[in-house]
């Protein structure tokens, strides 16, 4: 079956049939009935070529149909591929989607549950503490695909990474990524710790430049929050990594910094 034969065209905004792509904008924080949305094609390619979140169906603009027909053909049969104009699918998310272009996966139970003990082929990790902004949620994950990151580990206090921006902006990182909510950051540590990780901890005040440090075989990188930045316990428990910057500003993006030092650590593990 092409993409084409198997689309279902939908021409009232209130069909049933695509009820889980509604009013995404005032609703998209909220897991919906255990799924989330992706936009866009890029973030499609990544959803298709990944098996951790199953595909529940698709909703595309009538003209960029053709686009994305290989993508389409590449879905299980049994994967609904809806279709609407501009007017109905503006109607039907609550505002002007000028991507055209929506999929909602599947998120499995347990899928995000720290294991018990981390894999170990794992080399590089992150561990997040309080990142609540959703773009920088996504350029992190972004960050972490294109330096190989093998997981990220998120506390209680970060936002939902499978949030329809975090997603777009990761550019489906937040799909290639494995992440795992930790209770809190104690066990997020405790298990790094568990199974013989390095810490080191990003934060203006670190003690050592980015560019001395010496990445350990197993390694797990922190990054805080912005706004308030990791809690003085961590900062004075865990090695702390610092980024030299000019006179005056001592301040960088969380998601930059973290995109530094996994350069950094791979790099050195060349």
């Amino acid at each position: 079956m092409t993409g084409e034969d198997r689309v279902i065209r939908i021409g009232d905004a209130d069909d049933p049939r695509i009820e889980i792509y509604r009013d995404i904008r005032e609703l998209d924080l909220i897991r919906r009935h255990g799924h989330f949305i992706a936009e866009g094609k890029t973030v499609l390619q990544v959803l298709v070529a990944q098996d951790r979140f199953p595909v529940h169906s698709v909703l595309v603009l009538e003209n960029r149909l053709a686009g994305i027909a290989d993508l389409l053909a590449a879905l299980p049969a049994q994967i609904p591929v809806y279709c609407a104009t501009q007017t109905v699918m503006d109607a039907i998310a609550g505002f002007h989607m000028h991507r055209g272009i929506l999929a909602a996966a599947r998120i499995p139970d347990g899928s995000a549950d720290l294991p018990m003990q981390l894999p170990p082929q794992w080399s590089t990790v992150l561990l997040l503490s309080a990142i609540s902004n959703h773009d920088n949620m996504g350029a992190i994950f972004r960050n972490a695909a294109a330096f190989g990151a093998d997981a990220v580990i998120l506390d209680p206090q970060c936002c939902d990474p499978l949030y329809r921006k975090a997603v777009r902006v990761s550019v489906g990182g937040v799909l290639r990524v494995p992440f795992f909510r930790a209770p809190s950051m104690d066990a997020g540590v405790a298990a790094l710790d568990r199974d013989k990780f390095a810490i080191a901890a990003l934060s203006p005040a670190g003690k050592t430049d980015i560019s001395n440090w010496r990445p350990a075989p197993r390694q797990a990188l922190v990054l805080g929050s912005e706004g308030h930045g990791l809690a003085d316990v961590w900062l004075e428990r865990l090695e702390t990594l610092s980024i030299m910057m000019a006179p005056g500003f001592d301040s960088l993006n969380v998601a930059t910094a973290g995109a530094i030092a996994l350069h950094q650590r791979a790099a050195f593990l060349g």
